[in-house]
């Protein structure tokens, strides 16, 4: 596979473990909530609450829409978290959210990190040439239009689609922020 891209409108939606909310699963590498290396996925978050733990994962998670949420992890409140700020912390720990001003969706990478290492980055608009070394390369598109090429072949990714490739350099052009996810 030099690449596969992942449509938004084929994510299959899925319960949280807690039962709160819901979760729409871009992509995950293994089977089951509790037995895969990583998980990349968008949760629409409608009221504050706590978060579903993932002992012996980490966690990035970034605000798409909506003003913004703060978490209280493990009794410390983090900064207010707005569009495009990751934020890593321990699936370990005690998460509660509280949002800024009403329902927020948000994307999230948890991924265990004795099975791999992974590195999470929002990219600026434009155009980029990407060089990795990972196995695996995510580019998550935060809108409409982003242009992906190897080669001859290319790819557009509409907003929240996903590109999944094995590839390690790929050209973008981008008229608006995208994520780029690294595992190995």
């Amino acid at each position: 596979m030099t690449w596969q891209v992942l449509r938004a409108a084929d994510y299959p939606r899925m319960p949280w473990k807690n039962g709160g909310g819901s979760t729409l699963e871009i992509l995950r590498d293994g089977d089951g909530l509790d037995a895969f290396s990583w998980r990349l996925s968008i949760a629409d978050v409608a009221q504050a609450g706590p978060f579903s733990a993932f002992n012996g994962y980490q966690r990035i998670i970034t605000v798409l829409e909506g003003e913004g949420m703060q978490l209280e992890v493990d009794g410390q409140a983090s900064r207010p978290l707005r569009a495009l700020d990751a934020f890593a912390f321990s699936g370990d720990s005690q998460v509660h959210c509280t949002l800024l001003g009403g329902a927020i969706r948000d994307f999230n990478l948890i991924y265990a990190p004795e099975r791999c290492e992974a590195r999470l980055q929002w990219m600026a608009a434009g155009e980029s040439e990407l060089i990795s070394s990972a196995s695996t390369v995510l580019l998550f598109s935060a809108g409409e239009g982003l242009r992906v090429s190897l080669g001859d072949e290319a790819a557009v990714l509409g907003k929240y689609d996903c590109l999944h490739s094995s590839s390690t350099a790929l050209r973008c052009q981008a008229n608006h922020p995208y994520c780029l996810i690294e595992l190995a």
